[in-house]
């Protein structure tokens, strides 16, 4: 499906990215040339929505930072069977701070609710 791959639970020292999609950007080249990187991460929201989202933020980021990627994008699965889908499903950026004690530089993240 024009040479991309996928990865699960892709080995990042010793935490893991649930997804990380590796595209090379010439064909010609392949993985040996210059590829687009996106790591997608997952969480199941415990607590308040903002809590997870702030620990999947930062999860995102330094994931980021190992891969050299510059696109990300956390999922977050909503369990409560007493919502509505309308409650539970959004899409909206958030922007990562560079410092902060971390490592990961600053990121603009997809954020999706489901």
């Amino acid at each position: 499906n024009g040479g991309g791959r996928i990865d699960r639970e892709y080995g990042l020292g010793r935490r893991r990215t649930d997804l990380l999609i590796q595209w090379p950007l010439d064909g010609t080249r392949g993985f040996h040339g210059p590829v687009q990187r996106v790591v997608m991460e997952i969480k199941i929201k415990r607590g308040s929505l903002e809590a997870t989202i702030a620990e999947g933020l930062v999860q995102s980021a330094d994931y980021l930072d190992r891969v050299g990627a510059e696109e990300g994008y956390l999922i977050i699965f909503d369990r409560d069977s007493g919502k509505t889908w309308e409650e539970k499903c959004f899409a909206r950026y958030e922007r990562t701070e560079q410092g902060h004690g971390q490592s990961h530089g600053e990121y603009r993240i997809g954020v999706w609710g489901m």
